[in-house]
């Protein structure tokens, strides 16, 4: 089954997302491999991946390219990360941030497989820990997918200390880490409020049936 092109460096094929695999014959998570026309594939899970099921829940702009630099703030075990690694290819970089250790040291595994991913043990909620693995790195895109209670303040402090204006950037709202009792679509709504006086935000993607009251809210840096 031939490949259709969904955005640069991201297909579908027999019902799935999949991007092509950077370093072929190794899976990152159990997810298939594929060979399509002589290169290798991986499917990417919507199940597993907030970005994936993104795509899946209509993301209308994917702000990746080959030779990209992505910062991402809760690189966690590397599964959505791993993905934009195979988008961004040997010329690109991602520095992922994370404060656990005990996902950094799968995430180091990871990295040691992949030269264009970069661990950095850190609190995503103190910018300047990190600055200097960032000192001569362009961000082209901020992601952020981490639990703390305070996700929008994060994502803004690391987007005044990292991000150039227009450039792109992605929040994964998790709703009930914010506030066990409140109506998801309401928290939902007051971090976009909070995002829209520094990002025009260009989309805000519920993403059930793939994640309960999440949402991914793409927007650039005014």
């Amino acid at each position: 089954m031939p490949l259709k092109k969904l955005f640069e460096g991201v297909y579908r094929g027999e019902g799935r997302l999949w991007t092509e695999n950077l370093v072929p014959g190794k899976p990152v998570y159990g997810e298939d491999l594929r060979d399509f026309n002589g290169r290798e594939f991986r499917a990417w899970n919507p199940f597993r991946s907030k970005l994936a099921s993104a795509i899946e829940k209509g993301l209308k702009e994917f702000p990746v390219r080959a030779g990209g630099r992505v910062l991402y703030l809760g690189s966690s075990e590397g599964t959505t990360a791993s993905h934009l690694s195979d988008v961004i290819g040997g010329t690109g970089l991602l520095v992922g941030v994370d404060v656990s250790e005990r996902s950094m040291k799968k995430f180091l595994e990871l990295c040691e497989q992949r030269e264009n991913m970069v661990p950095v043990l850190a609190d995503a909620n103190q910018p300047e820990g990190y600055a200097d693995a960032l000192e001569d790195v362009k961000v082209d895109l901020l992601y952020q997918d981490v639990s703390q209670k305070n996700q929008a303040e994060i994502f803004l402090k690391n987007a005044r200390a990292f991000l150039g204006k227009g450039k792109p950037a992605m929040l994964c709202v998790k709703a009930r880490s914010i506030d066990s009792a409140k109506k998801a679509s309401r928290i939902i709504g007051d971090e976009v409020r909070l995002l829209e006086k520094e990002f025009e935000v260009r989309q805000v993607l519920e993403l059930s049936p793939f994640e309960k009251d999440h949402a991914l809210v793409y927007g650039r840096k005014k």
